[in-house]
């Protein structure tokens, strides 16, 4: 697992095995991340589910201000660490449930990533309901949600555009547009 582009560009990151650790292939982040270059600068990016925390390392990478990483696995927090560290980067890392996590946020975010594990992947949609609710997202913002299956129904968020790559889809949400607001 490397990072793509940016400061720190061609970066090998540290990453655990396992088969219930499905990190995001370079081909999927390097496609995620063309799409949304525009947004990255100074952004602000919350890694819900950050695992090994390549997605937000990729945000901060190509120019974002800011970004909290959060896991509720302790192997996963320290091998984000370790990357942390490596690239001498500072960065908010929390270690809570993610609708802790949530619940207690204290800005709201450009961009938020869920990739789960798949043991997770069942919360998803209570994720997305709970972003919607809370209001986590700035106006504007983007939640992108990784899997294998076809993007759930979350109330208060629409799923504006898909992308598959293999079995890999990316799944886009934001807050709805009101009508005659385009």
């Amino acid at each position: 697992m490397r990072v793509i582009a940016g400061k720190y560009r061609g970066r090998v990151l540290a990453s655990f095995e396992g088969k219930d650790v499905r990190p995001t292939s370079d081909r999927v982040k390097e496609s995620l991340f063309a799409i949304l270059t525009p947004r990255l600068s100074q952004a602000a990016a919350l890694d819900l589910f950050c695992g090994s925390g390549s997605l937000g390392i990729e945000c901060l990478s190509r120019g974002a201000s800011f970004v909290q990483f959060n896991d509720v696995a302790p192997e996963s927090l320290a091998i984000l660490k370790k990357n942390l560290s490596a690239l001498r980067e500072e960065a908010l890392v929390t270690r809570a449930d993610y609708r802790v996590c949530l619940q207690n946020l204290r800005r709201k975010f450009d961009l938020i990533f869920l990739d789960p594990p798949y043991a997770l992947q069942a919360e998803a949609k209570d994720a997305l309901e709970r972003i919607a609710r809370l209001r986590c997202l700035e106006e504007g913002g983007v939640a992108v949600y990784e899997c294998e299956t076809a993007a759930p129904e979350a109330e208060g968020l629409e799923c504006f555009d898909t992308r598959s790559y293999g079995r890999t889809k990316l799944h886009f949400y934001r807050y709805p547009r009101e009508e005659g607001n385009l």
